[in-house]
């Protein structure tokens, strides 16, 4: 008989976003059929779209519910990968109850391998909660940002609902209250529920400890707590509100990690996104393509591949305590801890060049545990062959920065000009290819016996 949590691993075992170890593996598509929005958040701006950029609300075209059951065949029949189709906007999807709720149907008639997944800001989530049950959606992500109105009044501009616009207070109180409601209502019905936070200085990065243990109360499965990202052209860029930093995310996850399990490896994605986290395949499929595309969706075949890897992911996984296990029996001595940071394109190896990446997985080494901090974006260093010669001074002094807390670099490649800055900055560059987590104790190792005097991660 399994267990609880053997039942809830079963359930996020293919899921990349609530599951860390899944989401090396599998992958996600997220089908933009939601344009309309029923709230206005601070932080929010939907006018801009860049291909390179990784932001919620951000979408290239948007779909109707027959195009994007398409898509969704056509993207499951090349991408083996794919496990899970989400609604995340670029709107509100619960502001676009039909088409979302379309979508989801095409998709459970015609493809019904795929876990189906809903991110809301939970506004009108308690209208839809026994829809959402109906249609075995099984995983909702609900973005609160307060649980006190006092707060909320200064991370949103207004609401509208049933008919009417609120604003300030009065806003904040019907939002909250019905996120709460709406997510203590999802977990009764056994549905999975993930919070995402936007941590914002100044305005509800004290508040933060206070939503995630009124979010545990309420049976919410994981917290994601990510960093703002100041858009132009809205009231917290014009107020001057700022980004917070890698290591104020990282230290509030940690006050909260005692209350609920913490996600660490969100990449905050676009609507339209396809692929495993931390790439986008989107253009490779875009509308005016994939109408054009036969569909080679095999249900049978799909189910093979992926049985393969998820036995792949518990493998590596048993290895893992395996390897870890045996550190602990050679250990006669504790060892400083070392911070490393480690590009990749998926599947749990180091097999991406330093010149390539446009994001780094932080890691704490320490004797026998691995300890996975989360992801830091940078802009690419290499940017096509047109722009080798040019000048690279300002974006390596940003990627240094970033990485100033690292001792190590772990990357499949990387050239001399940034190797030698990295160098001259404490930053030891390792260059090999393999499994990550083997890579993180044989680089270690190297560090500690290249260095008499260990460095401790602060």
């Amino acid at each position: 008989m399994k267990t609880i949590n053997q039942d809830l691993e079963d359930r996020i075992a293919r899921h990349p976003c609530y599951s860390e170890d899944a989401h090396h593996y599998f992958a996600r598509m997220h089908v933009p059929v939601a344009p309309a929005c029923n709230i206005q958040c601070n932080y929010c701006s939907r006018k801009f779209d860049c291909a390179n950029e990784s932001r919620p609300g951000v979408v290239s075209e948007v779909l109707k519910p027959e195009e994007a059951v398409k898509k969704v065949l056509v993207v499951a029949g090349e991408i083996q990968q794919t496990s899970v189709i989400g609604i995340a906007g670029p709107g509100d999807p619960l502001a676009n109850p039909q088409k979302t709720f379309d979508t989801f149907r095409g998709v459970a008639e015609q493809a019904p391998d795929l876990k189906l997944c809903l991110s809301t800001n939970g506004l009108r989530l308690l209208e839809f909660v026994d829809t959402i049950h109906e249609l075995n959606i099984d995983h909702v992500t609900i973005t609160i940002n307060a649980v006190n109105p006092l707060i909320g009044q200064h991370v949103y501009s207004w609401i509208f609902y049933e008919g009417k616009r609120y604003k300030g207070l009065e806003a904040a109180e019907i939002l909250i209250n019905n996120q709460l409601k709406g997510l203590e209502a999802l977990t009764e019905r056994g549905i999975l529920c993930k919070v995402n936070t936007v941590l914002i200085p100044g305005v509800n990065d004290h508040h933060v400890e206070e939503i995630s243990k009124a979010i545990k109360e309420r049976g919410a499965f994981v917290h994601n707590i990510m960093p703002l990202i100041v858009t132009p052209d809205t009231v917290f860029e014009k107020n001057g509100i700022r980004n917070p930093t890698a290591k104020e995310v990282q230290q509030v996850q940690e006050k909260c990690s005692g209350s609920l399990k913490m996600m660490k490896h969100c990449r905050q994605c676009r609507a339209d996104a396809i692929g495993l986290l931390g790439e986008d395949r989107s253009a490779e499929f875009s509308k005016e393509k994939i109408m054009d595309l036969p569909v080679h969706y095999d249900g049978e075949a799909r189910k093979q591949f992926q049985d393969e890897l998820e036995k792949k992911v518990k493998q590596n996984k048993k290895k893992k305590q395996e390897k870890a296990a045996k550190i602990r029996n050679e250990i006669t001595t504790s060892s400083p801890g070392i911070r490393m940071a480690v590009t990749t394109r998926g599947n749990a190896r180091v097999n991406l060049h330093f010149g390539h990446a446009k994001e780094f997985l932080i890691f704490d080494v320490q004797n026998d545990s691995i300890n996975f901090i989360g992801v830091r974006k940078v802009q690419s260093y290499c940017i096509g062959k047109v722009n080798c010669g040019t000048n690279k001074g300002p974006i390596l002094a940003e990627t240094a920065e970033i990485l100033k807390d690292c001792q190590m670099l772990l990357s499949s490649g990387i050239g001399e000009t940034p190797k030698k800055y990295l160098l001259d900055r404490g930053i030891v560059p390792f260059v090999k290819s393999g499994n990550i987590e083997e890579l993180l104790y044989e680089s270690s190792k190297f560090y500690r016996y290249m260095n008499s005097s260990e460095p401790i991660f602060s």
